[in-house]
């Protein structure tokens, strides 16, 4: 396989899976405003942006972080790299230019995204915009469907789980640090109703809200950072996402038969997750943990475009 191609088929992957993310937090920020009773006006903007981490960004192109601005500046805004249009325009090139890896079925779901983005592109108002973030998500499942069920599972497939598991555990570690960040300073909050309506609303941004209730009675930030960070099961658990990055890299070293840093690096994380307590964890400051995984996801991604993807030569 061409450096190029596998590239392209993690970053096709990558950019699909941001841009349903994105969606869900602004889907799911909307949902918590009705289930708080709060007016519109009043809601929590700010964070949907620390989320995605262009915060400065947003700073150089909009003045108040409002409804209007927010949505705009998430949605479709060409100038934010990490709109849902700008990761949907770059989901579809990326399909483009391998189309003759990937199946005909992908690239048919990917060309019909792209349209449907652009018949969108002009709503503001988030009222406008419901179905079209469940059609985002349709999308997103059948994508990922045809990848399982029409894609050889050989060294391409590996590269597009990796792309999609690797931009989930950092989304998800991302909001979970946000909401800490708006939350915890609020002592009064902590195991109360309005707690656990707004935790519950960290749940449903990673569709974990029924599979949570089966492993927990209650919803509080304890259990839930235990869920989102460290459960093996869960499939938007970071815990669970590094795991089968570990495994899709090792067949992709083993089929080459090369002996690279890189999975030294990601099984010192996956050892660093099996062996962590979120009693230590909440008890020496979240934030530096989460921080510190970050950190690492980057370095990942840093590796890998070094070792696969930044060459001449096919991997």
């Amino acid at each position: 396989m061409l450096s190029r191609v596998a590239s392209s088929i993690y970053w096709m992957s990558r950019y699909l899976e941001r841009a349903d993310n994105v969606t869900r937090f602004i889907d799911v920020n909307a949902n918590l405003i009705l289930d708080m009773g709060r007016e519109r006006k009043d809601a929590q903007w700010e964070p949907l942006v620390r989320a995605t981490g262009d915060e400065e960004i947003f700073n150089n192109l909009y003045k108040e972080y409002n409804e209007k601005n927010v949505i705009n500046f998430l949605t479709f805004n060409k100038k934010n790299p990490n709109s849902i249009i700008s990761c949907i325009h770059n989901f579809r090139e990326n399909s483009r230019t391998i189309r003759e890896v990937i199946s005909s079925e992908m690239w048919e779901v990917a060309n019909a995204l792209y349209h449907l983005v652009m018949k969108h592109s002009r709503k503001h108002k988030i009222d406008d915009l419901q179905e079209f973030f469940i059609e985002i998500h349709n999308y997103n499942s059948l994508f990922t469907g045809f990848i399982e069920n029409t894609m050889l599972h050989d060294e391409g497939w590996h590269f597009a789980r990796i792309g999609r598991l690797l931009e989930r555990a950092d989304k998800t570690a991302r909001m979970l640090d946000v909401k800490y960040f708006f939350l915890l300073p609020n002592l009064d909050y902590i195991d109360t109703p309005y707690d656990a309506v707004e935790w519950g609303s960290v749940l449903k941004s990673v569709n974990g809200f029924e599979m949570y209730r089966k492993q927990f009675h209650r919803v509080n930030y304890k259990n839930v950072s235990e869920f989102l960070i460290l459960n093996e099961h869960f499939p938007r658990a970071i815990r669970y996402c590094i795991h089968s990055i570990s495994r899709s890299l090792q067949h992709i070293i083993n089929t080459l038969g090369v002996d690279v840093l890189i999975s030294l690096k990601i099984n010192k994380l996956r050892i660093t997750l099996d062996e962590a307590n979120i009693n230590y964890i909440l008890d020496n400051d979240i934030h530096k943990f989460v921080d510190n995984l970050q950190l690492k996801f980057n370095a990942i991604d840093e590796e890998l475009d070094r070792i696969f993807f930044n060459t001449t030569i096919s991997v």
